[in-house]
């Protein structure tokens, strides 16, 4: 399917407000995709299905949810299903078999432990597309030039306060997949202070 079927698709599913969010997003995933040796076209696909499902009434998500195989904890927080869900359609509805990119998309708001670079970027382009507007996303932008790692652990520490402040549910794979990234960062500190 040509990207342009798919941005008209999407478009058909989404405020205005979410369609330029999303524009936003498939414009840093490229850049991204380009600077960190990732394919541009797959990154872009990834990118314009993620909140395919976004603005679907609760109960939309919940009965779609139902009929399909949801990772465990995602429903106990209804307002991340919209990544799973946009992960199965991107196979029903455009026929992309790319295990890669349905992870890519089923993972862009929550991260995991073993994020691929394909996850790492389309996660990241969602957090810092040009529409964002919060404390400390100029620095985020600034990392993400040159190291997609120390971006992303940053970026979920944003998250994480940000839902703290708000005492709203933190979902664990963020959480571990935050820990596993600070692990990783700290790591290579430690090789290069031996070196």
């Amino acid at each position: 399917m040509q990207e342009s079927d798919i941005r008209e698709r999407v478009r058909a599913e989404m405020s205005p407000e979410r369609f330029s969010h999303t524009e936003g997003v498939v414009q840093v995933a490229g850049e991204l995709a380009k600077k960190f040796g990732e394919d541009e076209h797959r990154a872009r696909t990834a990118a314009w299905i993620h909140d395919i499902a976004r603005e679907w009434p609760n109960e939309q998500q919940q009965q779609y949810a139902e009929k399909i195989e949801i990772p465990s904890g995602f429903a106990l927080i209804p307002v991340l299903l919209h990544g799973p869900i946009a992960a199965h359609l991107a196979a029903e509805w455009f026929g992309i078999s790319d295990q890669e990119i349905h992870n890519a998309i089923r993972y862009h708001t929550t991260g995991r432990i073993g994020m691929s670079n394909l996850e790492m970027i389309v996660c990241l382009a969602d957090a810092i597309e040009p529409g964002r507007h919060y404390p400390g996303v100029d620095r985020i932008r600034e990392l993400a030039e040159k190291d997609l790692v120390r971006a992303l652990a940053e970026s979920f520490d944003s998250t994480i306060s940000y839902l703290l402040e708000r005492h709203q549910p933190i979902f664990p794979l963020t959480v571990m997949a935050r820990n596993d990234f600070w692990d990783q960062i700290q790591m290579s500190q430690s090789r290069e202070e031996t070196e």
